[in-house]
């Protein structure tokens, strides 16, 4: 069987490594324009922070992995063309500017998302800056070190990511979010206020509602809002979201109305030759059971493995995702799973959540943490739908544990008993989900008792 993989990031390696390991007898050609394959971009921020001295370093394969493999690779190698119908690909060599045809039995498209470029006049400017791929991560770094004062527009997690970077590199750092809250797609109103407060206490100027209509050169560049409001920075980064890359197949494969392909649950598009994985489709979000657009690292990494594996016939079902997430913030962990309890209420569920603060472990410990948890419940069937951790106690783990517990449709019943260790080093005799469900239960046992 001969597989052409157009793109090659995270879901293109994991595809290309699980086909050839399990069925080194396939023929695996791979096209991608850029240079480079598996760019960690969820690292640009350590990089910038100096917490990583090397950009390369977030690179975790290269062509000659794959070559290892028994793929052959082209690099720098643009798809111009896809016809699905007779299975052929037309493509360009970018340094010789040579174009030829290509064909195959399989396609797995994994090209990827783009940054998206909201309409802002002035986004040409030189000191405008994206922030997703390697060669954008390796200017932003350089711009930098000449330009004292940085403002960050959008305040998603790389936004604020980059706004921690650069204020602990002793830049003047202003978050400009269109919102009324930032991460508005992981957490709720009060821990963004937490979050905001931490930024504020590092001198990081936040404003909210604020949506970016002009960039102004000048000495300094100018951001003009929508609300008449002028802001000074020596260099702007814009971080307003991905869009997925999925034009070679528009029009012949089904896609979501944001131009993300549609999947079903082997990784295949709706036509049964091509698959997809990675930022070009969707995922299936399972605390509503949608199919939605949510570019993350995680996903690709497993949806490329499954394309790999479901090329060969249905074999191995795609479980979904809880869009699990962390960050690291000003030596705080921030986790997050599932949905937040305005996202829930948007989706029309009959949701509620209850807020836990307590240490992390008994107060008689040399040291202790504060912790604070958000859990986010169905009142109708008492499922958990998310939860947002919050402390300086690492807490990304028990994010993946309310992720299982969401995945397989556990209740605030079975989390608030479930078995887990005890041990003053790590926790309290109950552990503390354990204790935010057994708050949730509370607060549903007096409401039914009124």
């Amino acid at each position: 069987m001969k597989v052409i993989v157009v793109g090659c990031t995270h879901a293109g390696t994991a595809a290309v490594e699980q086909i050839l390991t399990k069925h080194p007898e396939t023929k695996v050609t791979v096209y991608e324009r850029d240079d480079n394959i598996a760019f960690l971009s969820c690292g640009i921020a350590l990089y910038l922070g100096r917490i990583v001295n090397r950009l390369e370093d977030m690179f975790y394969a290269d062509p000659t992995t794959l070559e290892g493999y028994g793929a052959e690779v082209h690099m720098k190698h643009n798809v111009l063309k896809i016809d699905s119908k007779n299975k052929k690909i037309v493509v360009q060599d970018l340094q010789t500017q040579e174009i030829f045809e290509d064909t195959y039995d399989k396609l797995i498209m994994t090209t990827g998302s783009e940054v998206g470029v909201p309409p802002i006049k002035g986004m040409d400017n030189q000191r405008v800056l994206l922030c997703k791929s390697y060669a954008q991560a390796k200017k932003i770094y350089e711009s930098a070190l000449n330009y004292p004062s940085i403002a960050i527009v959008g305040a998603g997690y790389v936004g604020v990511e980059l706004a921690e970077s650069y204020a602990n590199t002793v830049h003047e750092v202003s978050l400009i979010q269109s919102r009324d809250q930032i991460l508005n797609n992981y957490v709720d109103d009060g821990l963004s206020q937490e979050i905001i407060d931490k930024l504020k206490e590092h001198d990081v100027k936040v404003h909210l509602g604020e949506r970016v209509s002009e960039i102004e050169d000048g000495e300094q560049l100018t951001i003009k809002t929508k609300a008449g409001h002028d802001y000074k920075a020596d260099l702007v980064i814009v971080c307003t979201g991905f869009f997925a890359n999925t034009d070679l197949l528009r029009g012949q494969v089904q896609m979501d109305g944001y131009g993300a392909i549609i999947i079903n649950d082997y990784m295949q598009t709706s036509n049964p030759d091509i698959y997809a994985g990675g930022d070009s489709c969707v995922v299936k979000f399972n605390p509503t059971g949608e199919y939605r657009y949510i570019p993350l690292a995680s996903s690709a990494v497993r949806q490329g493995t499954l394309a790999g594996i479901n090329i060969f016939g249905n074999i191995r079902k795609y479980m979904g995702t809880q869009a699990t997430t962390a960050m690291e913030i000003f030596g705080y962990t921030l986790a997050e799973t599932g949905l937040t309890y305005k996202k829930a209420i948007a989706n029309g569920i009959n949701a509620d959540y209850v807020v836990y603060k307590d240490y992390y472990r008994p107060n008689y410990m040399p040291t202790t943490d504060m912790l604070t948890i958000y859990l986010v419940y169905d009142k109708d069937t008492r499922k958990v739908l998310g939860a947002q951790l919050f402390s300086k106690h690492e807490v990304a783990q028990s994010a993946n544990a309310v992720s299982i517990c969401i995945q397989n449709d556990n209740t605030i019943d079975d989390l608030a008993y479930v078995d887990m260790l005890f041990q003053p080093n790590y926790d309290n005799p109950f552990n503390y989900l354990n204790l935010v469900a057994q708050m949730a239960i509370d607060k549903e046992d007096k409401i039914d008792k009124k």
